[in-house]
């Protein structure tokens, strides 16, 4: 399932005795059983305000402040009352407190205008999460998400380098101080490459992406780009670990005349015979490829996916770099030891997106060996984005509906939690699963990888009514 930032924007407060700002109390979301926090009477609901005399800004603050032996904890009940508590630990210890939000005072947001931001290509009127564009190096740090370090401020780098928050992950795009700041649309995106030496000069390192644009970062900037970003890429201790090459990502919701032009076959067999041949030079100078392409670009050009070897250490999977690769392994694996025949015969439907649909017919033939077992496979576009080919994850409530109207869909509906908010059961057009179960009626099993496929098919894992 994917994840959303908190609508917490402005989670900011003013210290009467101070000029200072402070973060708001960190809301306590659950309690580890048998924790030391359980021990010591938390429970959810009550807001942590400070450690050793120190409001933690964030789950990067709680974290360094709970690595001590002696902790004076303050923390706010749910009824209000004020707590102090003296807790003695061992250093790693946990206390074992989940909170509601990783900041606690509040998101950073976005301050570029990029003409290819899908957050700026969807419809209005959904919930507001879905609107929120998080531009926060902290959450860069913590969950991989990417910036564009053209809104930190002074104290923010200073903090980077004190708790050496690092690896980042940073939306490079171009090195060229124009046209980056032309694709991003502000004049702070220029000072990338003297960013990229402040990194080096620190040992602090960054994955870096570019979202190519046919016509304005492609051909010989996109080689710019990446061996200049090479040039960061070397020694003992590079400041650019990775570099990972999407295409950009456009839907029928975008604004009229902005010149973005959408990836079509052609641009990716180009786009992918010259990465490939910078790979190489890379290999030979760097000892790594360096920079990969997401799997798009070969299922768009109709091109087979890499080998596994080729990927590396896959540090850029989430990023779509390779994942669909140790997708399919795993798929492997899992299917394996498959039984021969099912007592009791189950037919189940699976529905992914269009782009994906070809590269997993070859384990559904396996799948559907077994007697007594029949999987049909859907790839679905999406009338919703006006995508023909498009990722599973982007699937919408309503693609399903259209794509599967009318259909046999058996027992039950594979439906994988990518295309889903974590923790809660809504598409991306604020559709819930009820709903779409409902409309079609038929069961839905939300499956999160190849295992839980796999046992769902042959009736180990339960299904959601």
């Amino acid at each position: 399932m994917w994840n959303e930032p908190s609508t917490n924007l402005s989670g900011l407060v003013v210290d009467p005795d101070s000029s200072a700002r402070l973060p708001f109390p960190a809301e306590i979301d659950s309690v580890e059983k048998d924790s030391i926090a359980e021990e010591l009477g938390f429970e959810p609901g009550d807001k942590l305000i400070s450690i050793n005399g120190k409001r933690p800004r964030d789950l990067i603050d709680y974290r360094f402040l709970v690595g001590e032996e002696q902790l004076h904890i303050e923390v706010l009940d749910s009824v209000g009352e004020l707590h102090k508590i003296d807790c003695e630990k061992e250093i790693d210890d946990s206390l074992g407190l989940i909170f509601k939000d990783a900041l606690f005072d509040g998101l950073r947001q976005c301050n570029n205008n990029c003409p290819f931001c899908f957050i700026d290509q969807q419809p209005s009127g959904k919930r507001k999460t879905l609107y929120l564009k998080d531009d926060d190096y902290r959450m860069s740090f913590l969950y991989g998400s990417y910036l564009t370090l053209t809104n930190l401020l002074a104290s923010d780098w200073q903090r980077i380098e004190m708790q050496r928050l690092s690896p980042l992950y940073v939306s490079v795009h171009s090195t060229d101080p124009k046209l980056r700041s032309k694709l991003l649309r502000n004049k702070r995106a220029v000072l990338l490459m003297e960013q990229l030496a402040w990194f080096d000069k620190r040992n602090l390192q960054i994955h870096a992406q570019v979202v190519v644009c046919p016509g304005l970062n492609d051909g010989s900037a996109l080689n710019k780009t990446l061996n200049e970003l090479a040039f960061f890429g070397s020694g003992s201790w590079p400041a650019v670990i990775s570099v990972a090459i999407v295409p950009v990502g456009l839907t029928r919701f975008r604004p009229d005349g902005d010149g973005l032009i959408p990836v079509d076959s052609d641009c990716a067999r180009k786009v992918i015979i010259q990465v490939e041949k910078l790979q190489s030079k890379f290999q030979d100078l760097l000892g790594t490829r360096f920079a990969w392409l997401s799997d798009e670009w070969y299922l768009l050009a109709g091109y087979p996916l890499p080998r596994h070897l080729e990927y590396e250490d896959f540090s850029q999977q989430e990023n779509g770099v390779g994942s669909i690769r140790a997708f399919l392994e795993d798929l492997d694996e899992a299917t394996e030891n498959l039984p021969e025949t099912l007592i009791n015969p189950r037919r189940s439907s699976w529905v992914v997106g269009s782009l994906v649909k070809e590269v997993l017919a070859p384990a559904c033939g396996r799948l559907n060996a077994v007697d007594g077992l029949s999987i049909h496979l859907y790839g679905l576009r999406s009338p919703y984005w006006g995508q023909d080919q498009v990722v599973t994850g982007l699937l919408t409530g309503q693609d399903v509906l259209a794509g599967l109207k009318g259909k046999d869909l058996g027992d039950q509906l594979l439906l994988p939690s990518v295309m889903l908010r974590s923790g809660n059961p809504v598409f991306l057009d604020d559709m819930t699963l009820h709903d779409v179960s409902n409309s079609l009626g038929v069961p839905i099993t939300v499956v999160n990888g190849a295992a839980d496929i796999v046992a769902a098919l042959i009736g180990e894992l339960q299904e959601v009514s």
